[in-house]
């Protein structure tokens, strides 16, 4: 019988064909001495994404049409088989060498836990650097989840937390939040981050923005309309 994964990598991807093979390599090669299993969520490419998680020989499941990169994770982690969950960004800008770091981190607290991320010295655009410095410190003191960055792929939480918390457009930047929402807890940790070496960003800059005042408001309205009973 194969062996249960004690972790499952969940990757949301839109037309990353040409980072599919590394990136596979590269989580393969971090987790060797940990059971784990590698969840891709096509969410609606039109490059050769497909047949490049065909030749990789990873679990794969494709929206038929783009949903968003929230979708694209619920979807992985519904599909997931571990009893945690790593998700990183596709575009090889994450290192998933960090995975073993925040996996020990999250078993050590056990839990209702969120280990995100930090991307310490981030390797971005200035504008993106700019944007995200703002976002950060608006969504800290609206919502007071303490966190530097929860705009940072790269996190890992038990699967169960998961599928406990709401999910909608955008979720996943906002992770944090519903984690202590739902009672958990959260901590950050250093990670590495690296430019982007191939293709382009398929989620872009403007598209957040758009839609991220809404999100907050409506983030504050779920913290503030739910108290978390104490069963005896």
């Amino acid at each position: 019988m194969e062996e249960k994964p004690l972790v499952s990598v969940v990757i949301p991807v839109r037309n990353e064909g040409p980072n599919i093979a590394p990136l596979v390599a590269e989580i393969r090669a971090a987790l060797a001495d940990t059971p784990h299993e590698i969840v891709y969520v096509d969410d609606g490419s039109s490059d050769d994404t497909p047949a490049q998680l065909r030749a990789a020989g990873v679990r794969h499941l494709r929206h038929r049409t783009s949903c968003g990169q929230s979708a694209a994770i619920v979807t992985g982690v519904k599909a997931a088989r571990g009893t945690w969950i790593a998700t990183l960004d596709g575009d090889g800008q994450n290192d998933p060498a960090d995975i073993p770091a925040l996996l020990a981190r999250a078993q050590a607290e056990g839990g209702a836990i969120l280990a995100a991320g930090h991307r310490v010295n981030r390797r971005d655009s200035a504008t993106k650097r700019f944007t995200s410095r703002v976002a950060n410190r608006v969504r800290v003191r609206l919502l007071r989840d303490s966190t530097p960055d929860t705009g940072c792929g790269l996190k890992v939480f038990p699967r169960a937390l998961f599928l406990e918390i709401p999910h909608f457009d955008h979720m996943h930047r906002y992770l944090p939040a519903l984690v202590l929402r739902q009672g958990g807890r959260v901590v950050s940790v250093p990670v590495n981050h690296r430019p982007r070496t191939r293709g382009v960003s398929n989620y872009g800059t403007l598209d957040r923005l758009a839609v991220a005042f809404m999100d907050l408001v409506g983030v504050a309205w779920l913290q503030r309309r739910w108290k978390r009973p104490e069963v005896e």
